[in-house]
C-alpha cells in the first residue's frame, strides 16, 4: 500500500528531471501518469495473485451474481456524496474556500491523450486502488479496526502525491480531501465484502474528472476562463 505513493512521487520527481520543468509544470499530466501507474500495478497484481496460485477476482473477493442494481446505484450516490463533501470540507479547512479545487486537476492534455484517458483512467483507477487497498488491504487485515483504516491512510495518501508538488497546505488538502471517502470505502468492503458496487461507483467519479479534463483539453479557452472565474 505504502509503494503506491511512493510510486507517484517518484514519477513525477523523475519527470521533473528528464522534462526539466518544475513540478508545478507538469502538473497537468498527472491523469496520464495515474493510467499508466494504474495499468502497470494491475498487471503486477495479477502476476503476484497467479504466483500465489489464485486469481484477481479472488484476490477483490469477487463473486458472480453477488450484486444488485439497487446496491450500485446507492453506493454510487454515496460516493460522489461522500467524495464531494471531503473535497468542500478540507477545501474550507485548508484554503477557506467552498469549493475550492486545484487548477491543476483539470488542466488541458494533448487531445489525443485526452481521449484515451476519459477511457482509461476511470476503469484503470477502479481495478488498480480497489485491487491495492481493498484486496491488499482490507482483505488481507484480520483486526477489524487496522483492516479498515490502515487501508483508508493509505488509499488517501497516494492522492497526496497526484500530482507531486512541495506544498504542505495542498498535500493536506488532499488527503483531507479522500479520507472521508476511503474510510467509507474501506469499511463498506469490509462489512459487505462486495467490491463491484464500489468499484463501478468509483469510476464514475473518475468519469466525472476525466470529462472536465477531456472539455478543457478540447475547447480552446474554457481553461483559461475557468480560471479567471476563481
Amino acid at each position: 500500500m505504502p509503494f503506491r505513493s511512493l510510486i507517484f512521487f517518484l514519477t513525477f520527481i523523475i519527470g521533473s528531471a528528464i522534462t526539466k520543468k518544475e513540478l508545478s509544470e507538469i502538473s497537468n499530466w498527472w491523469s496520464i501518469a495515474a493510467s499508466i501507474v494504474n495499468i502497470l500495478m494491475v498487471l503486477f497484481l495479477i502476476f503476484a495473485v497467479k504466483k500465489n496460485e489464485s486469481n484477481f477476482g479472488q484476490l477483490i473477493n469477487y463473486q458472480k451474481g453477488n450484486t444488485k442494481v439497487k446496491e450500485v446505484i446507492l453506493i454510487t450516490l454515496l460516493i460522489i456524496f461522500v467524495g464531494m463533501a471531503g473535497m468542500y470540507l478540507a477545501g474550507f479547512i485548508c484554503y477557506g474556500v467552498i469549493p475550492y479545487s486545484p487548477p491543476a486537476m483539470v488542466a488541458p492534455v494533448p487531445a489525443v491523450l485526452a481521449i484515451a484517458n476519459f477511457l482509461i483512467l476511470p476503469v484503470s483507477t477502479a481495478f488498480a486502488e480497489e485491487g491495492v487497498y481493498l484486496g491488499c488491504g482490507v482483505n488481507q487485515i484480520k483486526n477489524k479496526y487496522a483492516a479498515i483504516f490502515i487501508p483508508a491512510f493509505f488509499f488517501a495518501l497516494q492522492h497526496s502525491f497526484i500530482p507531486t508538488l512541495f506544498d504542505g497546505k495542498y498535500i493536506l488538502y488532499r488527503f483531507l480531501s479522500f479520507l472521508p471517502l476511503t474510510i467509507v470505502l474501506c469499511w463498506n468492503f469490509y462489512k459487505k465484502r462486495n467490491p463491484l458496487p464500489i468499484m463501478i461507483g468509483h469510476a464514475i467519479l473518475d468519469v466525472a474528472t476525466t470529462s472536465m479534463i477531456l472539455a478543457t483539453s478540447l475547447i480552446p479557452g474554457l481553461y483559461e476562463t475557468m480560471l479567471s472565474l476563481k
